[in-house]
């Protein structure tokens, strides 16, 4: 399985999500928007506005939390076959 994070550091949502791969030893490649070239915009060309937390699981992406929600912890464990 391959997984990108595209982050940023002042980012909260993004910070969760790291703690979340990292709890459950999930590898995950980063991508920081404010440090790559391109990544913002590549994000924008997938969803279509800069929101941030953004993972790209085998090519799909999913955006991890929902605004006013927080991070999708249960559709994330579904995602990733974990049962906590």
């Amino acid at each position: 399985m391959q997984i990108l994070l595209y982050s940023a550091s002042w980012c909260r949502d993004c910070r969760a999500a790291k703690r979340y791969l990292a709890e459950r030893t999930i590898a995950y490649t980063e991508i920081d928007i404010e440090s790559t070239p391109g990544a913002a915009e590549e994000v924008i060309r997938h969803v279509g506005k800069r929101a941030i937390p953004q993972l790209v699981i085998d090519g799909e992406w999913f955006q991890p939390y929902r605004p006013g929600e927080g991070l999708l912890y249960d559709e994330l464990d579904r995602r990733f076959g974990v049962n906590v």
